[in-house]
């Protein structure tokens, strides 16, 4: 099975520094030299379908651009490129959701892929206009998930639950294909969620030991479900030829971080009610030494950034070794970043894909099924060990 990569659309403006906003943090908080024009977006999302990308995930919140109708418009521009779209399902009706991603799939050739965020911040959810609590969110979150996975099946829904009640639901069109549905999550409620109705359980970018008991967790949970799940991660790259020049691009990242600016971040992000958002804090403390909390994985990148605030940084070999460690332990999606993000696709997509192309690990879409793998080289023995 050939990895899966995709590449991520900072509809909140872009950088050569790292962009605030996430979890935790107020909207207005993001911005960046480069905003987020659908220009701007279209460079990135053809670099990375150009480049080997399966797709781009694109973030919901109030700091950011609309998902939906961004990708809607950027589909227009790329030809491959399928669109990891966030959204959250306590702001769209679940009828309305399944229509969407119908309609979405017809007019984009079936490129849509959906991100279902329950939403970790009470202040924020009230904002839309959500006032349940975590527990209820979370709660809502299956049923929902129950309605558009019946609905996608092309029967008439009736469903009265604890949160949610549908009478009478019927798509006209269903969706072809039916999206697949990727879901994350660290506390309890959310591993029950995605054992039962997630096709790809998503994790942020913890150390090794870390991921592979999460990974255990949820496979145990789904199997208890009766279903089977795969998994990706999330993570931050920053790769160059040699590992000196890597880590030399990390620390200009963190000397723009001002006291000031990790202190006011830091204290945001204290008040997040994500579990997930906690276990990444807990990997820095907030402070800015000892940043490497495993080989070649970086964590300076959340002292200013709520969400994913972990990076893989090192030579392409190096980058290309941590990824296949991951893939051992289950890992088969990665969902990458960096800052600016046209920059560093190129970055990976020309230095580290190639090496696992080589190895045999991976493909480039377009090349799917057509010939065989090339012959492996050196490294790609050690990655296959």
């Amino acid at each position: 099975m050939s990895l899966t990569f995709h590449w991520f659309l900072p509809t909140y403006g872009d950088s050569r520094h790292v962009v605030g906003g996430g979890h935790g943090l107020p909207a207005g908080a993001a911005g960046g030299e480069r905003p987020a024009t659908l220009g701007y977006l279209t460079q990135i999302a053809r670099a990375a379908e150009d480049l080997g990308f399966e797709g781009a995930l694109t973030p919901t919140g109030a700091w950011c651009e609309d998902a939906w109708l961004t990708t809607a418009m950027l589909a227009r521009e790329t030809e491959r490129l399928k669109f990891l779209v966030a959204f959250r399902p306590g702001i769209v009706a679940p009828t309305l959701a399944a229509q969407m991603a119908a309609t979405f799939q017809r007019h984009s050739g079936g490129r849509l892929l959906l991100n279902v965020v329950t939403g970790g911040e009470s202040h924020e959810q009230r904002a839309y206009g959500d006032f349940l609590d975590k527990d209820a969110r979370y709660a809502r979150t299956g049923e929902f998930l129950r309605i558009v996975r019946e609905l996608w099946q092309g029967g008439t829904v009736d469903f009265a639950g604890e949160q949610l009640r549908v009478e009478g639901a019927r798509l006209a069109r269903v969706p072809d294909p039916v999206p697949q549905v990727y879901f994350g999550g660290s506390s309890p409620a959310a591993g029950e969620v995605a054992a039962r109705s997630a096709d790809v359980y998503l994790t942020w970018g913890e150390p090794p030991a870390q991921v592979e008991r999460k990974i255990a967790w949820i496979r145990e949970l789904a199997e208890r479900a009766g279903r089977t799940v795969r998994f990706g991660i999330r993570l931050h790259v920053i790769t160059r030829d040699t590992a000196d020049a890597a880590w030399a691009e990390a620390r200009r990242l963190l000397d723009g971080f001002t006291p000031e600016a990790i202190s006011a971040v830091q204290a945001g992000l204290a008040r997040s009610e994500s579990e997930g958002q906690r276990r990444m804090l807990a990997l820095h403390g907030g402070s800015t030494d000892g940043l490497e909390i495993a080989p070649n994985l970086w964590a300076g990148i959340g002292l200013v950034r709520g969400g994913a605030g972990t990076a893989l940084v090192g030579s392409h070999t190096e980058v290309a070794e941590r990824i296949a460690e991951y893939h051992r332990l289950g890992i088969d999606e990665f969902i990458l970043s960096g800052h600016p993000h046209v920059e560093e696709a190129y970055w990976f997509g020309e230095g580290v894909l190639p090496l696992l192309r080589d190895s045999g690990l991976w493909r480039h879409p377009t090349a799917a099924g057509v010939g065989e793998p090339p012959a492996a080289v050196p490294f790609a023995a050690e990655l296959a060990r």
